[in-house]
């Protein structure tokens, strides 16, 4: 049976050339490294020449960057590591109703502390306004948190243009970068940010491997504690091989990503006027242009949208509803409610993410076959 990957938004194959990267330091090369001698020295080595990598990945300082052990690690500590530091500033955080799960429960779980939070809503595009972050401003602000690309929708955040606002306010700006850090070209001082979340596996790295990069200065604290790796920010025995891999990802990202974009753009742009050819009472979720160019977040009415994925999977074509840290949750897509769409039309979406190894023949077969499951379930009246 043919099968065709399309949930690249929720987790990426590792590159054969990452694999390749990291076989060393799970064979051979298995040093701890803390330890002093040669193997350990050797692993050190490679931490930190994945760190020069990373750093200059995102336009960095090597000093800048703090490996962790992924995307909900890192947005963890941003927020609660900056509110912990600096509780005396007055203790309000700002930060958006579409952020992805691990920086809202953050932000709950600080508001449970004492802490004093505003969510922003987005506009029906999830666009977050500039000016909106502006006026919820207070003299007790001390954070603001913006993800750079909804990992749901695909629509991009004006982050540079609210950085500037954060800057002008001498207010810490963090961005939850994971979708966008391997896909576009991510520059920290170009978005005026402090601090910035990514994860590995997102492109084409292995999972268990991230970074937060902290700005220099950045007042923060600690959340592990322990034996005090990453200069005694970030306890815990560094995951060797998968750092080496995520520095491999990020060179082999940065000389394919123009390329790429280009190609999926070209893909997903066909697709979605395909798809609402044939079936025009769908809808598209997210900005139609400032979006990421593998997102295809479509509703399709009264059709429910977990039923089309089951039906999908049993014919070998992986998709998703949304968020795949959220799958469990019976709950509708809170981005999708936060730009407007009712439980029920939330329930009907569908995402479709496109990556590395799609072609467009495999877009071709998918759209047959969402286009037949559709038909199917209106002539059978089975929608919600």
């Amino acid at each position: 049976m043919k099968t065709v990957y399309l949930d690249n938004a929720a987790t990426t194959p590792i590159d054969p050339l990452v694999r390749k990267a990291m076989e060393p330091f799970v064979e051979k090369e298995y040093g701890n490294p803390s330890s002093i001698y040669s193997l350990g020295r050797d692993a050190k080595a490679a931490v930190e020449n994945a760190r020069s990598i990373m750093a200059k990945f995102l336009g960095a300082e090597s000093s800048e960057i703090y490996f962790t052990s992924g995307g909900t690690e890192s947005n963890n500590w941003a927020l609660k590591g900056v509110a912990y530091a600096n509780k005396e500033k007055g203790g309000h955080i700002i930060t958006t109703a579409v952020e992805h799960s691990s920086v809202l429960q953050s932000a709950r779980f600080l508001e449970e502390q004492g802490f004093k939070v505003t969510y922003i809503m987005p506009d029906k595009y999830g666009i977050i306004s500039p000016e909106s972050v502006k006026k919820a401003i207070t003299k007790n602000t001390f954070l603001i948190s913006v993800m750079h690309a909804n990992n749901e929708i695909g629509t991009i955040e004006p982050i540079r243009e609210i950085g500037e606002i954060a800057q002008d306010h001498e207010i810490l700006f963090h961005t939850d970068a994971v979708q966008t850090v391997g896909h576009m070209q991510v520059d920290v001082n170009k978005l005026k940010v402090d601090l910035l979340s990514l994860s590995s596996h997102k492109f084409y790295g292995p999972k268990g491997a991230g970074v937060l990069y902290i700005r220099k200065g950045t007042k923060i604290s600690p959340i592990l504690h322990g034996g005090g790796q990453e200069k005694r920010m970030r306890s815990g025995t560094e995951n060797t091989a998968c750092i080496v891999g995520m520095g491999e990802a990020a060179v082999i990202a940065g000389n394919v990503m123009d390329y790429e974009n280009k190609r999926l753009t070209e893909m997903r742009d066909k697709f979605v006027e395909v798809f609402f050819n044939r079936i025009p009472h769908a809808v598209l979720n997210g900005h139609e242009t400032k979006r990421l160019s593998n997102n295809i977040n479509i509703m399709i009415p009264e059709i429910e949208g977990e039923a089309i994925v089951l039906r999908l999977d049993r014919l070998g074509i992986f998709a998703s509803t949304g968020s795949a840290c959220s799958a469990l949750e019976l709950g509708p897509s809170h981005v999708l409610q936060a730009v407007g769409r009712t439980k029920q039309e939330a329930h009907s979406s569908l995402r479709f993410t496109l990556g590395r190894y799609t072609e467009e023949k495999d877009l071709e077969y998918v759209l047959s076959t969402v286009i037949k499951i559709v038909d199917a379930f209106i002539k059978d009246d089975r929608c919600i």
